[in-house]
């Protein structure tokens, strides 16, 4: 990975788009969303073209109005259309589902699907839909393998090709954007949970990635633009603004499920439950023939910001639905000090060998959300959790090196 030459090019046009005072000026003002922004600015930004969103629940105004309902009904904005990602505009299918085309009954505007398409398919969505300019409004959690931000990179590649303006409102990384952790995706393993060679937990905003995208990913850039935030910094968790969390996705009820997941989804690639089915999705995890064996060899560990717990649970759906099993809740005890990546190797470290049930998913799942093959292949060659982490130092390191150059927040 390499910095790229456009790198000077996008920092100076992301810099000029802003909307309100920079974020080194923002604690004398009102925290503001990048739609609160441009909602405040009249939607200067899209005076006199026809406005295409892409968007999930999420995009709502901090009193839960939900933005393409606010600005339908707003005589300054000309919104023509609606993109659904996974799960659906309005939110109302599972994992690896969404809501096909379809015409919004409280709008009446038309909904595109844009799931599992890119390329050229996707743009010749945009292109049907008769839109000047797409915008993206949605909240991310952080993670390499949350498809939200790789619907970002499509639909920027998508609306290049389209010839569309593309616009990014920025919000909070919920887990803060403090650092870059975890193991970098091979370019061999791309896929739609890992489109591009980012970290598995990336640290960054969505405006922030869309920057990173362009300078560094997309062949050609998009004509890009981003309404920052104000008031964010670096360090906050979701919780220290003053938003409603809306859930992304119906396994992220909240933003304690956030804090976990980038280590614990990793469980999607063993034989073990990733606590789908429970009202606490990525902090239980459990399989039949687990018991107290596990959390104590995980709290013996010490790892910083987090203790474990020995759980019993009955997924309601999904892997072992029905049936009561063993194993651990993660309880973090001081976030600041926890890493969630570090955590989750750990995690399968541990339930490797106190349960001799342990096994990857037969297709080897886990090395998509991983990046590569080995994690996998070090821990079946009996490797320690500092083992594995150190595997990726020199990869992460040199992605942080190029992350830093589009960071926009102190």
């Amino acid at each position: 990975m390499r910095l790229s030459r456009r790198t000077l090019l996008t920092a100076a046009t992301a810099t000029a788009s802003l909307t309100s005072a920079p974020p080194t000026q923002a604690a004398h003002h009102r925290r503001r969303t990048g739609f609160e922004n441009l909602a405040a600015s009249g939607y200067e930004r899209l005076h006199g073209q026809r406005i295409g969103i892409v968007t999930n629940p999420t995009g709502v105004t901090r009193d839960v109005h939900h933005i393409v309902d606010v600005m339908h009904t707003d005589p300054r904005v000309q919104l023509t259309a609606v993109f659904g990602p996974e799960h659906g505009f309005r939110g109302t299918a599972q994992a690896g589902g969404s809501e096909g085309r379809h015409d919004d009954p409280a709008t009446g505007l038309p909904v595109y699907d844009t799931y599992l398409k890119s390329g050229q398919a996707l743009a010749d969505i945009f292109t049907a839909s008769a839109v000047d300019t797409v915008v993206f409004d949605i909240q991310d959690v952080g993670a390499r393998f949350y498809t939200y931000i790789w619907t970002l990179y499509d639909c920027m590649e998508a609306a290049q090709l389209a010839g569309k303006r593309f616009v990014v409102l920025d919000r909070p990384n919920p887990v803060t954007g403090r650092a870059a952790l975890g193991p970098v995706l091979h370019r061999e393993f791309a896929t739609f949970v890992g489109r591009q060679l980012i970290s598995q937990a990336h640290g960054m905003t969505v405006a922030e990635l869309a920057r990173l995208f362009n300078g560094e990913f997309l062949t050609t850039p998009v004509a890009l633009d981003t309404v920052l935030m104000t008031g964010w910094r670096r360090s906050q968790f979701y919780d220290d603004w003053d938003l409603p969390w809306v859930p992304p996705s119906p396994n992220m009820p909240t933003p304690d499920t956030a804090l976990v997941y980038s280590g614990t989804c990793l469980f999607e690639g063993t034989n073990l439950s990733e606590g789908r089915g429970t009202t606490r999705p990525f902090e239980l995890l459990g399989a039949e023939g687990l018991d107290g064996r596990w959390a104590a060899a995980a709290n013996e560990l010490g790892l910083p910001g987090v203790h474990f717990r020995e759980a019993y649970f009955a997924p309601t759906f999904s892997k072992f639905q029905g049936k009561t099993i063993g194993g651990v809740q993660i309880h973090v005890h001081d976030r600041s000090a926890y890493d969630p990546v570090r955590t989750g190797i750990a995690l399968l470290v541990t339930a490797k060998r106190t349960w001799s049930g342990f096994g990857w998913r037969a297709d080897n799942w886990i090395d998509r959300l991983t990046g590569s093959a080995r994690v996998r292949t070090m821990i079946d060659a009996g490797a320690d959790t500092d083992e594995v982490v150190a595997g990726w130092r020199e990869e992460l390191s040199a992605f942080r090196r190029i992350r830093k150059n589009y960071l926009l927040y102190g």
